[in-house]
């Protein structure tokens, strides 16, 4: 053996060392492992789909969803969905699911498979994050502008009739922003526009809270967490007049089913408490 395959190697057992011992460097390492690990699948395993599928349609997605959530179970993450017999594959609606890190994007991949016609609402800049906002148009992600409320608000009224005549489920995080606080942000009036103009339902989706996760304190462990698909909520015969009450309903309603679900978790996850 070589001196230099000596040093290699020396070089790699301090870096498992320093891996184990340090939780920030553990933090880096694996958010930098999801982020290539998502960009090269959004990138490599579309065009496989389009060879069974028109582009924009939302099947595209499913093997790199699979692939997505294969990561993160060898990061030591696992995701338990509940509520499947709430879902109605062929129901249109708006799907609202609390939002917590860029983690949340395996959420998603979770939720593909079995929620049926999915669209999932993400800010424009996206887009233009080759390649994986390339792989994300082409399985039919609806990019909006936030700072321009006209143009957004356009953008998902025109999703209406995808809605209502395909049965398309518009996915959407309702607080607007990345939270992991004990309580919910406030919820956007969008979601509920659509869901209301488009005279559907909202299907309320509360994902436990992150306890693995901390970006203030650097650290990123295992973790075992729960989806809970909530049942539907109708909005058949509601009016704009409607919206507020409609709003704090679904706010309260997902709001204690979140503190719920977290109490739960964290029993699953006794690990997590010495943070």
């Amino acid at each position: 053996m070589t001196c230099s395959s000596c040093e290699l190697i020396a070089v790699g057992a301090l870096a498992v060392v320093f891996l184990y011992i340090s939780h920030t460097a553990r933090y880096y390492a694996k958010f930098i492992t999801f982020m290539v690990g998502s960009t090269i699948f959004a990138t490599v395993l579309p065009p496989f789909g389009l060879l069974k599928y028109p582009v924009k349609d939302y099947r595209i997605a499913l093997l790199p969803a699979w692939a997505c959530k294969c990561l993160l179970a060898l990061m030591g993450l696992t995701y338990e969905v509940r509520g499947h017999h709430n879902i109605d594959r062929k129901k249109g609606g708006v799907v609202l699911i609390n939002h917590q890190s860029g983690i949340d994007l395996v959420v998603l991949a979770h939720l593909w498979p079995i929620l049926g016609r999915a669209t999932v609402v993400a800010k424009k800049a996206i887009l233009y994050a080759f390649p994986f906002g390339t792989g994300a148009w082409l399985w039919g992600t609806l990019f909006i502008d936030r700072r321009n409320r006209n143009d957004a608000l356009n953008r998902l009224n025109k999703e209406c009739d995808a809605i209502e005549q395909r049965g398309n489920k518009i996915l959407m995080f309702p607080e607007g922003t990345r939270s992991q606080e004990e309580k919910l942000l406030p919820f956007k009036k969008g979601p509920f526009h659509l869901a209301i103009q488009s005279q559907s339902m909202i299907q309320p989706v509360v994902v436990s809270k992150y306890h693995f996760l901390n970006a203030k304190q650097k650290y990123f462990e295992r973790g075992h967490n729960i989806i809970s698909v909530l049942p539907e909520i109708s909005c058949k015969g509601l009016t704009k007049d409607d919206l507020p009450n409609l709003m704090e309903k679904t706010q309260k309603l997902m709001q204690a089913h979140y503190e719920e679900i977290s109490r739960e978790s964290l029993r699953f996850n006794p690990h997590l408490t010495v943070y």
